[in-house]
């Protein structure tokens, strides 16, 4: 009896140590102070509860993927100079109405947060909802003449998937190079039987993963979120959906699922192609087949491509969610699923309001997650009280990202309000500066609305104090939700 209380005494020491060891680990690594000190509190504090959890989620700086780009990018960097090294003058912008409207330096400091230069002449349409979205895409990749490039965080071997994969096995037959990346964890229950399905019908596939390097092992953060579609370079597609039944309302908890997608034509394809040579690059040190030439497009928007990730030397995502709002004058109006705020981004809500600016957020009704949908009931609560207007669709479960900045400007893709979109994962937007397709996107997001709920400024007291307790333990995850 002595002797197992002298293993248990040593191996409670031994997680103590390691606990401390972490903790070093967490403050020196760590991306924000709020979660070094939450990961160092709780290792030292309770390193039995909270080193494997630690293990799977504690880093937040993928320096692989940074070292990773300084070694091998080497073969793309003519590609990527022909992209960035045309960010455009204030004298070539000053004359375009809505840009000047948006702010000659909000553009110029979003084509150096995001390294491309701001693309005009382009063409975009809003795809609402998953129909038309999957109508669109298998459309675009039937007229597919030379080579798709397919991206998704998710992809499930359910009737859309099986769609997809006959669709693309079709293609491949009649000669068009088919190159299809998934991320390893979103769509980890993905058969092996799809996947050698689509091999032996010669479709490239690879899965976008962490774990080239043992350190990322055991690595759940990094996840690759984007959702890309780009036919021949004269189309792409961008936004919220993946592929999956549920995105067609085949998940009955969450049914009518609304999302938005877009659907992009003109010189702006080549930057969102660019955004899937890197990742491919990434996947397998070769690069996809893709040809130079592009049909011209008769199309009068200007278009920036905010691509980001947990490599970036700057909070690309965070940035562009603040500098949008900052942006802002007359209202600035955001929906998400869900709602994890950083302080940068609250205390910019917060000052458009004091600006006189109309700030919304819609955000879901229902839940897909029980401790993001908790901790988004407390900060809806916060920012009510801020004088945010928070909404919550009332139909089915809302997973669409979209930004509408005054009546000029509007972003769609695949970002959340949240530290995992800010921080940990790969993130596509596309910023819309037109004036048309701004009040397009305002008469979507008003029918939206129309269905949604305001949160009401006493719902927090109005709570049991067992739910306030649950929202408050959830938020305490927020810098790894």
């Amino acid at each position: 009896m002595q002797l197992d209380w002298l293993h248990f005494g040593t191996l409670v020491a031994c997680a103590h140590v390691l606990g401390i060891f972490a903790a070093c680990h967490a403050i020196l690594y760590t991306r924000t102070s709020q979660g070094a000190i939450a990961w160092a509190v709780s290792l030292i504090a309770m390193p039995h509860l909270t080193l494997v959890p630690y293990l799977f989620l504690g880093r937040s700086r993928f320096k692989g993927y940074v070292d990773a780009r300084r070694v091998e990018y080497e073969a793309i960097q003519d590609l990527r100079l022909d992209l960035v090294n045309n960010i455009h003058q204030k004298s070539d912008l000053i004359d375009n109405d809505p840009v000047n409207q948006l702010g000659i330096q909000t553009i110029t400091a979003l084509s150096l947060l995001a390294r491309m230069s701001l693309s005009t002449g382009n063409h975009v349409r809003t795809l609402v909802n998953g129909e038309a979205t999957f109508s669109a895409i298998f459309d675009a990749i039937n007229a597919a003449r030379y080579y798709v490039l397919i991206q998704f965080f998710i992809i499930r071997a359910d009737i859309v998937g099986d769609m997809l994969r006959d669709i693309l096995i079709a293609k491949a037959a009649q000669g068009v190079r088919v190159h299809l990346l998934y991320d390893s964890v979103g769509s980890i229950d993905l058969p092996v039987a799809y996947l050698s399905a689509l091999r032996a019908g010669s479709v490239e596939v690879h899965a976008f993963t962490t774990n080239r390097r043992f350190i990322h092992r055991f690595q759940l953060n990094f996840r690759n979120h984007r959702k890309i579609v780009v036919v021949d370079g004269e189309c792409a597609f961008i936004g919220g959906h993946n592929i999956g039944i549920e995105y067609l309302g085949g998940k009955p908890s969450l049914s009518p699922w609304r999302d938005t997608h877009i659907e992009v034509r003109g010189p702006v394809v080549k930057q969102i192609e660019f955004v899937f040579v890197e990742d491919w690059f990434w996947a397998t040190q070769r690069l996809p087949y893709t040809t130079s030439s592009i049909r011209p497009c008769d199309g009068n928007m200007h278009c920036q491509v905010i691509a980001s990730g947990p490599a970036d030397r700057q909070e690309t995502c965070l940035l562009f969610f603040v500098a949008s709002i900052h942006a802002a004058r007359e209202r600035i109006w955001i929906t998400s699923p869900y709602l994890i705020p950083d302080e940068a981004v609250f205390s910019a809500l917060r000052l458009a309001v004091m600006r006189g600016v109309d700030v919304r957020v819609l955000i879901p009704s229902r839940r897909d997650h029980i401790v993001v949908f908790e901790a988004s009931r407390l900060y809806a609560h916060d920012m009510v009280h801020a004088g945010i207007q928070i909404f919550r669709y009332r139909p089915g479960f809302l997973h669409q990202k979209v930004i509408l900045i005054d009546s000029v400007a509007a972003a769609v893709g695949s970002a959340n309000l949240d530290n995992r979109s800010f921080r940990l994962n790969f993130e596509i937007m596309l910023l819309i500066v037109n004036s048309t397709f701004a009040l397009e996107v305002s008469a979507m997001l008003e029918v939206d609305f129309a269905l949604s709920d305001p949160v009401q400024a006493n719902e927090y007291q109005q709570t049991p104090a067992w739910r306030r307790m649950a929202m408050h333990v959830a938020r305490l995850f927020s810098p790894i939700l």
